[in-house]
């Protein structure tokens, strides 16, 4: 089954709009992620892979350190814990605000594909937690 390289992009661009708000404008990663992964499936269909095998290889280029997002550990973090301070609407735009407040907290680990199952994740998450009541507390929301 042939795949164009619009149907790379596309999904990239999907994951990078839902759960790395941050990287959404990077076209430089979307272009040479969807490109790489066009390439290797299509050489894997032409070694003889099944089509199941050559999407996992593809999709293993296209979403190579994409599988932890800060966003939706924020995001989580702030619907869980501070939804009841503001509308459903307004989570999403407040957990990027926050993540902006955050960023120094992620940059202290090593943070990798399976990071969420981690003891550091643990500790990012109290930080974060700690962080945002915070601001919180200083800001009167």
């Amino acid at each position: 089954m042939e795949k164009d390289i619009s149907y790379y992009r596309e999904r990239l661009q999907n994951l990078l709009n839902n759960s790395f708000p941050e990287l959404v404008h990077d076209t430089v990663l979307v272009d040479q992620r969807s490109k790489q992964a066009k390439i290797v499936y299509d050489g894997a269909i032409k070694s003889g892979c099944s089509i199941e095998q050559s999407e996992f290889y593809a999709d293993h280029i296209l979403f190579e350190k994409l599988h932890f997002s800060k966003f939706e550990t924020v995001l989580s973090i702030v619907s869980k814990n501070f939804a009841n301070l503001m509308r459903y609407d307004e989570l999403e735009p407040f957990s990027m605000k926050m993540l902006e407040l955050c960023t120094p907290l992620f940059d202290k680990y090593e943070l990798s594909d399976d990071f969420a199952y981690t003891y550091d994740y643990d500790k990012l998450y109290m930080e974060i937690t700690t962080s945002i009541i915070n601001w919180v507390n200083e800001s009167e929301l």
